[in-house]
């Protein structure tokens, strides 16, 4: 596995980050910071070493100290619990919160109608 490989699945789990989770940024370390909490901590933790490794890639003396079989299972964790959440779907949230709104203030213009005597 070599440095390439490394920092395109760094990329895949940023990726999916953004279309899963809706968390904005450039690259993997930037989504972690931003979104991080929104992962549970077994997945944050695998995530973060991802990072890690793949800034490591880069140079080519501290390629040597990466482990990639902790990287391949660090990677299949994020990939597995990604792949399971729906798409993000900004719309349907602006949605449900528009009828919240509405169903919120359709209760209390009853209540008053009903309060005032004219229901």
């Amino acid at each position: 596995m070599g440095a390439v490989t490394i920092t395109q699945m760094a990329g895949r789990v940023a990726a999916l980050m953004e279309e899963r989770l809706g968390i904005p940024g450039e690259g993997l370390e930037a989504k972690l910071q931003r979104g991080g909490r929104r992962l549970t901590p077994k997945v944050r933790e695998a995530a973060q070493a991802l990072a890690m490794a793949a800034q490591k890639a880069q140079n080519p003396k501290l390629l040597l100290q990466v482990d990639e079989g902790q990287v391949a299972q660090d990677y299949d964790t994020c990939v597995r619990h990604l792949t399971r959440l729906p798409p993000h779907r900004a719309t349907l949230s602006v949605a449900a919160s528009v009828t919240i709104s509405l169903l919120a203030v359709a209760t209390g213009v009853v209540a008053y109608l009903a309060w005032r005597g004219y229901l």
